[in-house]
């Protein structure tokens, strides 16, 4: 099935929250943000903004009824500032007028005086003054410190990885209506239609069932809208509440940069043991990650961290601590991978320090130490179903690791200005959310009279495809064309208590609470045609549309099914949950089962750079990427397009920066570069792996959206190695992106980062 969406987005026929049709009384929302990114004794003036032309209403923390709170896993991020500011950006005041055009120009007005504070902008000096937002998690396995005493080689080193903008081209925004009996309405660009529910109705005091959020789709997510849609919703449905009218609010480009989270920059270091086999014999790590101002979804993405350290490896000594440290930066937040990226880029980094220093190529350890069955992982789960040998395997069959790399060298013989570098990359990403009671989904399904077919499910479609894999499993299940199925906004009042679309988890969740409806209704059916024709219900089948008894056609076909059921009195309304079996994680321990199953795959990335200009293109990546048994290849190879060239552009040239006042200076497309068409690579060529795939995952599709993007880091290394092989002398440092600057300065002997 083709991805039913795109009929829409390329005719400009997709409807995103800045496509609604306004009421006529709506307002519009603008919000204040601090230019100081740490003070305190706020004191605002906004006298000047409500006597000007078209201003309703200027609204201050004092004004909201509920509580000032919108922090999910930990209560410290106020919707408005108080007293205190903590990063430049933070919303002060929100400004509601007759236009966008008015409420922007009076916003300006508002007079502000603060104290202003010392400023801390990255992990290291927030360790070091004792400034963190939670205590630390350590995971471990076996005896660290007697593994290095007893390895033939020891070696460490720091690691650093910036932050990462989702730049989703549909910035954040939201829309409030006010309904009957002090109930309001959501239009948000949220990826958790759940969490925009509970927290607006903290922030208004109301109860929850006074909310409805509804989602038709969203212009991109990457996890930044995970946690981080709610302020905005939260601030129209305030608006709404006091104004009694409609009010939206979108944010433009530069605001949205401004005041949002990123993905997490972290400071991290290493300590990587191996005895003469190459066998990693003890791994040792501190990742020290750069919060932000508020915790928002930071512990739960240093967990992940945490749980990807070690990749694909099985590493028999382990230790390793992350530390939420926080800084006067916006609240960073979820970012493709959540966390599992920098940790993984760690671990990379050791085996190319190792492999630097033994004069070997990388690949060498990394296959001497691939997961095997039944190995156990370093936070206590066993590998079971393991992928990773025959990834290597199959890729190693397909494409020739030695062929590739001798091709590279006898390039880089013949040429002086331009060298290439080769770098693999093996993945081992865990899927399910690691807040086990998160693990659960709804699904509500409707057959009408006429056959035609609604499904609501708590998934959002935010460009991955998962409307069209919802439409695929219930077209399947009932054997129905497609044009009969209709697939209705997320919705909190059909669908309540939803855990949000991340975690690579979407499809999973609501796909297999949706084929537990649809089974269920089939079976309904199937017992209306038994009593009709009085036969067995194991010998019915639904085909094509059409009812077969003991593989021979009836005179019935879907829709006189439907309406002798309906006849009947039978019930065409299922509502069916799903909860993952067999995960727990007991933190008290840090040991468990977290993960229903993991995705495996490896890439091999080809660079070329240029040692004149220290520019570089990627040349080739090839793939062998375990999908299980995709139901949707051409869904499931776009997504690991997509996250290759996210993952590459974190890797090379995504470069956050922030001066020393906490102001973001990277705040524009002229200044914060992302990959375009000149930026990817010449030649991709993906695989499936040949496996039968895991009933774990829906219909055996393995989950897509998360792993390919750690692919990305393979483009490090290859241009690591390409100045290698042009600068002999040079020790590889590991300071991430890989900027054209980076790579001129360490061609030419500057090793400072």
């Amino acid at each position: 099935m083709k991805n039913i969406d795109s009929n829409g987005h390329v005719r400009g026929e997709s409807l995103f929250i800045d496509d609604i049709i306004t009421k006529s009384n709506t307002l519009h929302a603008a919000v204040l943000s601090s230019v100081v990114a740490h003070a305190n004794q706020l004191q605002l003036d906004i006298s000047g903004a409500l006597s000007f032309p078209g201003v309703e209403a200027v609204i201050l923390a004092k004004d909201i009824p509920g509580e000032n709170q919108i922090g999910g896993i930990i209560f410290d991020e106020p919707l408005l500032a108080e007293d205190e500011i903590h990063f430049q950006g933070q919303p002060l005041a929100i400004v509601v007028a007759e236009s966008n055009f008015i409420a922007r120009q009076a916003r300006k007005l508002i007079k502000v005086t603060c104290n202003q504070l010392p400023v801390i902008t990255t992990a290291k000096q927030a360790k070091q003054q004792g400034g963190f937002i939670n205590p630390p998690r350590s995971f471990g396995m076996g005896d660290v410190e007697k593994a290095f005493a007893e390895c033939d080689y020891v070696f460490e080193d720091e690691v650093f990885s910036n932050g990462q903008e989702h730049l989703y081209l549909e910035t954040q925004g939201a829309y409030a209506e006010r309904m009957e009996n002090g109930c309001i309405k959501l239009m948000s660009s949220t990826q958790g239609p759940t969490v925009v529910q509970r927290i607006t109705a903290r922030v208004l005091g109301v109860s929850m069932n006074k909310i409805e959020v509804d989602v038709t789709r969203l212009g991109g997510g990457f996890g930044g809208k995970e946690d981080q849609a709610t302020p905005w919703a939260c601030m129209v449905a305030l608006a709404t509440h006091l104004t009694q009218k409609p009010v939206k609010l979108i944010l433009d480009r530069h605001d949205d940069l401004k005041m949002t989270g990123k993905r997490h920059p972290y400071e991290s270091s290493f300590k990587i043991g191996l005895d003469k086999n190459l066998k990693i014999k003890a791994f040792q790590a501190e990742f020290l990650q750069n919060s932000g101002a508020a915790a928002d979804l930071s512990p739960a993405i240093a967990e992940r961290t945490l749980f990807h350290a070690t990749n694909s490896y099985f590493i028999p000594n382990v230790k390793t601590v992350v530390h939420s440290c926080k800084t006067n930066l916006p609240p960073n937040t979820a970012f493709r991978g959540f966390g599992g990226p920098q940790g993984k880029f760690v671990i990379e980094s050791a085996i190319v320090k190792a492999a630097e220093q033994l004069n070997i190529p990388a690949w060498k350890i990394q296959k001497a130490n691939l997961l095997q069955e039944n190995d156990e992982l370093y936070y206590g789960q066993i590998a079971e179903n393991v992928e990773a040998q025959n990834c290597w395997s199959q890729f190693d069959k397909t494409f020739k690791i030695n062929k590739i790399q001798k091709e590279i060298d006898s390039f880089n013989d013949t040429n002086k200005q331009f060298k290439k570098g080769m770098a693999l990359m093996p993945i081992c990403f865990g899927i399910s959310f690691t807040n086990t009671p998160m693990n659960h989904a709804r699904a509500l399904v409707h057959i009408y009279q006429d056959g035609s077919v609604g499904i609501s499910t708590g998934a959002v479609e935010m460009g991955q495809g998962v409307n069209t894999k919802m439409l695929q499993i219930a077209a399947q299940t009932f054997s129905i064309p497609e044009q009969l199925i209709k697939l209705e906004t997320t919705n909190t009042t059909r669908v309540a208590n939803t855990s949000p679309s991340a975690a690579s988890s979407t499809a999973d969740l609501n796909g297999k609470a949706l084929l537990k409806a649809c089974q269920s209704l089939l079976e309904r059916l199937k017992h209306v045609v038994a009593d009709e024709f009085s036969v067995g219900v194991d010998l019915i089948e639904i085909n094509n549309g059409r009812v077969f008894i003991q593989q021979k056609e009836t005179d019935w076909d879907w829709n006189k099914l439907v309406f002798e059921a309906f006849w009947k009195r039978v019930c065409l309304t299922e509502n069916a949950h799903y909860a993952t079996p067999k995960i727990q994680f007991d933190k008290t321990k840090e040991k468990g089962h977290p993960f229903a199953y993991h995705v495996y795959g490896l890439a091999a990335i080809t660079t070329t750079v240029d040692c004149l200009l220290g520019t570089y293109e990627i040349d080739r990546v090839k793939i062998v990427h375990d999908f299980g048994q995709s139901m949707n290849p051409g869904v499931d190879m776009g997504q690991v397009e997509g996250a290759l060239a996210q993952g590459i552009g974190w890797m090379t040239m995504e470069e956050i920066a922030y001066n020393n006042d906490g102001k973001l200076l990277s705040n524009a497309l002229s200044t914060y570069k992302i990959p375009d068409v000149f930026s990817i690579a010449k030649d991709i060529q993906i695989e499936s792996l040949k496996t039968e795939g895991n009933d774990m995952a829906i219909l055996k599709s393995k989950a897509v959206g998360e792993p390919p993007l750690m692919y990305g880091i393979g483009a490090y290394f290859a241009i690591n190695n390409a100045i290698k092989a042009f600068n002999p002398q040079y020790q590889c440092q590991f300071h991430a992106p890989m900027t054209p600057e980076k790579v001129l300065m360490r061609l030419y002997g500057k090793n400072s980062s």
